[in-house]
């Protein structure tokens, strides 16, 4: 215990300086928020709850002008009825495209879920109404090539480009907000006067921009994620552009109705409230992997990203040897979770990924990923997936706890 202890110390003293930039960012987002709060004026009526068809649900729409206004966004939808970051995802995207357009994905495959949603036969795919798609694969470094990028837009006149910002499954670091930027004002530079769309799952509030600030002109996510603060209980968001977020609304209820209705009878206090909480959460959940990071580094597990490269997201991937030694390592991250601690993870046929996906979420809400959550699909390179934590405390004692374990198989 002593032995782990100090090396725990010692992580924490080389990443002094790392965590000392994250209390910056951190710093600079919450007021980002309370001014978006302030200047909208948010009052405990926006809180209440509504039904039946939500007509004039002022909680409904003034939590949208507060995450549009800290997003540096002209407009938002921020609703339960977005039931997951993938069905934001979609919404968006059936939202803006029509028959016979083609999607440029700027950074390789997107995430399992998304695949689906592409080409799925005869289950309400894009590929089921004719919309097309062509992945532009990332360099050997896990970047976007520009000169390849280049050649294919010559080639072909394409309705949106799409950005995935984390890594997803991949082993690649997440994109920065300065990296979408640029793939941004290059495709703009080209001619491109689509869409420009971003999964901008797990990134937010990481830094100090969001990729609507840099020429994005729609982002979508997941309030269980990064903006829910621990706090939401579902939903979703998507943000940008006022002309594309009217056509995501007319996706998400109807035409004729668009954004003027939904109602919520559990009220909207625990979005306004997690929205607050979530620059500080986001801190929290970065510090902890930053910890887990350095220690798994310092027993010889590759990191992505790598201790001291900046952070675009809140996940980590850490390779491992063999599958025993993946699905040990996901085991123990549930074993330290308060809810559900004592159940035993095991692979399974998970809805919408290709390989066994094996899960740690002993969350308060079913697969919050802004708690501590880690996730594989089992197959090779074995990566896991580790993510989240409320506290920076409740990762330190997990991170004592998977090393203890480590030490006792002779790691």
């Amino acid at each position: 215990m002593d032995k782990i202890n100090e090396m725990i110390r010692a992580a924490e003293r080389a990443l002094a300086e790392q965590f000392a930039a994250i209390d910056e960012v951190a710093l600079f987002n919450q007021e980002k928020v309370l001014s978006a709060f302030r200047a909208e004026e948010i009052a405990l009526r926006h809180f209440y709850p509504s039904t039946g068809y939500g007509y004039g649900d002022e909680g409904r729409t003034a939590l949208g002008r507060v995450y549009a206004r800290a997003f540096g966004a002209e407009k938002a939808i921020v609703s339960p009825a977005l039931l997951s970051g993938t069905h934001a995802l979609t919404c968006a995207l059936f939202g803006v495209l029509r028959p016979g357009d083609e999607v440029l994905f700027l950074t390789g495959e997107p995430y399992d879920t998304m695949r689906g949603v592409l080409t799925g036969e005869g289950i309400g795919s894009l590929a089921d109404f004719g919309i097309g798609h062509t992945y532009l694969p990332l360099t050997a470094q896990g970047k976007v090539d520009y000169s390849t990028l280049s050649e294919v837009l010559c080639q072909k006149e394409y309705r949106m480009v799409y950005i995935q910002r984390s890594r997803g499954y991949e082993l690649r670091d997440a994109f920065s907000v300065s990296e979408i930027g640029e793939m941004c004002a290059f495709v703009r530079e080209k001619g491109f006067g689509g869409c420009i769309f971003v999964d901008n799952c797990y990134g937010e509030f990481v830094e100090t921009r969001e990729p609507a600030e840099v020429g994005a002109d729609l982002l979508v996510g997941s309030l269980i994620k990064n903006p829910g603060g621990g706090l939401a209980p579902t939903g979703g968001y998507i943000a940008g552009k006022e002309a594309y977020v009217r056509l995501c609304e007319n996706r998400l209820t109807a035409p004729s109705v668009g954004g003027e209705i939904g109602s919520y009878a559990a009220g909207y206090r625990p979005f306004f409230q997690g929205f607050f909480l979530a620059p500080h959460t986001v801190a929290q959940a970065l510090k902890g992997s930053l910890l887990i990071g350095k220690c798994m580094e310092d027993l010889g597990c590759e990191n992505f990203p790598a201790i001291g490269k900046p952070l675009a997201d809140i996940t980590r991937a850490i390779r491992f040897d063999t599958e025993e030694e993946l699905c040990a390592f996901i085991r123990s991250v549930q074993e330290v979770s308060p809810v559900d601690s004592f159940a035993r993870p095991e692979p399974w046929d998970m809805p919408g990924y290709d390989a066994k996906v094996i899960m740690a979420a002993g969350t308060f809400t079913e697969g919050a990923t802004i708690e501590l959550s880690a996730d594989a699909p089992v197959r090779s390179p074995y990566t896991a997936y580790f993510q989240g934590a409320l506290t920076y405390e409740h990762a330190k004692l997990a991170c004592r706890a998977i090393l203890e374990k480590l030490v006792k198989k002779g790691a």
